[in-house]
């Protein structure tokens, strides 16, 4: 099975070359790298002066194809025709030695999957245990983690989401692949990350990246994941690991990122389900304005109170923007 890792990049020369060094040792080595570089100086392309990977191609991109749903496309559209499976990966992740092979596996294991994400270990603290022993921790399938604030506010009001980790509820709102555990199983999913993800190649002939979402992107991987689990299965595969360190470089502020928790997941949430019921649609108003009111209360306690209340002033705007201006949809 032939693959290609597709990593788009903006300003991040030491996080992208720490990337490649986990790739370099890796077990199974992609068939060829694609870098997709939308950086506004030259330091990210100077750096293959010094650096040599084996199968790596860089692509410095214009404005035009700037921004994360741009450069991903721009990408495919690079791609050897001979390759069976496109990987993506976000520029400040490492990878574990068996990382591509586990992944690529999956697709064997599973010949009717489309797409199969990757799992992410350094964000979330899991034990073994037979059923969660309070409110305070979540259980699935034999483990336990602790419960965030968010989740436990949203159960005791009756918000709770109403499907497993990777499903998008009713009303929007779940719970994303790190509530799934570190059991190295595969479990079929409807959504993952699009930082630590693969499709067939084949999938890009019907569908592409929506031109809704540009720069950052927010929510860009869910609202293709779930146009693609209409066509066939998708998997996360426990036993796929890497890490996400979260290089601050080449990331909105606040505001504009409050913004789009809003405006974006209220368009994920119509692509599920273009016509929820009342019962749906008052629930994702209530829980939008609760997760709000909850960013809004963590200005008393997080040490940057600053980013933190222009977080909840962008949600804010956010909400209000859809009573006169809804995100029109663009597949």
């Amino acid at each position: 099975m032939r693959f290609s890792l597709i990593i788009c990049t903006y300003m991040r020369p030491k996080a992208l070359l720490n990337l490649l060094n986990s790739v370099k040792v890796q077990v199974l080595h992609p068939d060829e790298i694609l870098i997709i570089d939308a950086s506004l100086d030259n330091v990210t392309e100077c750096l293959f002066e010094s650096y040599k990977f084996h199968n790596l191609s860089y692509f410095k991109v214009d404005e035009q194809h700037r921004g994360l749903t741009k450069q991903r496309n721009f990408g495919i559209s690079k791609v050897d025709q001979a390759s069976d499976v496109i990987c993506f990966l976000d520029d400040d992740t490492i990878l574990d030695p068996e990382y591509f092979k586990n992944l690529l596996d999956t697709y064997v294991q599973y010949p009717q999957a489309l797409g199969v994400g990757g799992y992410i270990t350094n964000e979330v603290e899991w034990q073994k245990a037979e059923a969660s022993p309070d409110s305070n921790h979540f259980y699935y399938d034999g483990w336990i983690r602790k419960e965030p604030i968010r989740f436990r506010v949203r159960s005791y009001l009756g918000l709770a989401p109403d499907t497993p980790p990777c499903y998008l509820p009713t009303f929007s709102h779940g719970r994303s692949v790190s509530f799934l555990p570190p059991s190295g199983k595969v479990y079929q999913v409807e959504q993952f990350m699009g930082g630590v993800s693969s499709y067939r190649t084949s999938v890009f002939k019907t569908i592409q990246f929506s031109s809704y979402f540009e720069g950052y992107g927010l929510y860009e991987d869910t609202d293709f994941c779930l146009r693609l689990a209409k066509l066939g299965p998708l998997y996360v595969n426990t036993a796929a690991r890497l890490s996400h360190h979260h290089e601050p470089q080449g990331r909105p502020n606040k505001y504009h990122y409050g913004k789009m928790v809003i405006r974006n997941g209220w368009y994920i949430w119509k692509v599920k389900y273009p016509k929820p019921n009342a019962k749906a649609r008052i629930k994702w108003y209530l829980t939008a304005f609760l997760l709000m009111k909850l960013t809004f209360i963590g200005v008393l306690t997080n040490k940057k109170k600053t980013a933190v209340f222009t977080e909840g002033l962008g949600r804010l705007i956010g909400l209000i923007s859809l009573i006169f201006n809804k995100p029109k949809h663009q597949l």
